[in-house]
């Protein structure tokens, strides 16, 4: 569990540097007999990503000597524009290695911020999450899961929702390595714990589910689609401990779903969410996050145009 006073110094860093904005919290507009749900909308951070928060304070903490040579991190898309909209910030050189399959709009995002993109394929990427290592990579390796200080960024989004909704009941968070969901139920569960706290992941990559049912870490098949934000071939060993004592369990979607989520979100809230964003908003929708206030966090919205135009002209 990350420590609460992490969590709480990290806030009140990011919001000295003015590394990350304040999102704000959002009534889904739908008839729900059994749940008012509500959206952290972290879609709305300049690089449309909460992603900006746990790198922020990870390079806040690093200090200028481990600095001294640049950054660099694996990611799909999010991870990196985080590190490297921050390490612009700071004038440091920044790279990023990303799975071959990472979409065209969020490739374009990372080099816009200055960093020089490595693309491989998901196995080699995949040992790059694992090992937290690439050879021939020089700088500090800021790992996009399972960093205290980038968990403890992540966690700021707990207080603020609890700053906001201080009665919520359940909290559905995108489950891709863990970082996120582990460092708001780090905050929750300090503040507040008796709030319901569930990790949300899709039908074709869903480790954690499979890994809770297992009692210990499994490896499942991984099927890449649009979702790409979430979603992986196993939890990591670092995170299964906290995910275990933190979470009350991986509620699991249907691709489907997640599109009809998306939809109803730019259609009725007027929220362009990704995948991985619109994946809680698909579990509360089907009841899977029980009743009462219900956040669900929105973690992002670069989504490639494209994709999002196929998803909104289909019906549901």
């Amino acid at each position: 569990m990350i420590p609460l006073e992490a969590i709480q110094t990290a806030a009140e860093r990011l919001r000295l540097a003015d590394a990350a904005v304040r999102t704000p919290l959002m009534r889904l507009p739908v008839d729900d007999e059994r749940a008012e749900i509500s959206l952290k909308l972290e879609n709305l951070q300049p690089i449309g990503s909460f992603k900006l928060r746990g790198a922020g304070n990870a390079l806040a903490r690093a200090g200028r000597e481990a600095l001294a040579k640049g950054v660099y991190t694996a990611s799909a898309g999010n991870m990196a524009q985080g590190v490297a909209w921050n390490a612009r910030r700071l004038g440091l050189p920044c790279s990023v290695v990303v799975p071959d399959h990472a979409p065209a709009t969020k490739l374009a995002a990372i080099e816009r911020l200055g960093a020089r993109v490595i693309k491989v394929p998901f196995e080699r990427w995949w040992a790059v999450i694992v090992t937290g290592e690439y050879e021939g990579l020089d700088g500090l390796f800021i790992h996009p899961v399972n960093n205290a200080d980038v968990m403890a960024g992540n966690g700021t989004i707990g207080l603020e929702i609890l700053e906001d909704l201080p009665n919520v009941d359940a909290v559905a968070i995108p489950y891709g390595g863990g970082g996120l969901s582990c460092g708001i139920a780090s905050a929750l569960r300090a503040l507040k714990p008796e709030t319901r706290i569930y990790a949300v992941e899709v039908e074709t990559a869903a480790p954690l589910a499979a890994s809770l049912r297992a009692g210990e870490p499994v490896e499942v098949d991984y099927e890449p689609s649009f979702v790409d934000g979430i979603g992986g071939k196993s939890v990591l060993p670092e995170i299964w401990p906290l995910a275990r004592e933190l979470l009350d369990g991986s509620l699991v979607v249907s691709l489907d779903e997640t599109r009809a989520a998306i939809r109803l979100l730019a259609e009725r809230g007027r929220v362009i969410a990704e995948g991985a964003g619109a994946a809680p908003v698909a579990a509360a929708l089907a009841g899977l996050a029980g009743g009462g206030k219900v956040v669900c966090v929105v973690s992002g919205g670069n989504i490639d145009s494209g994709v999002l135009a196929d998803i909104l002209a289909e019906s549901d």
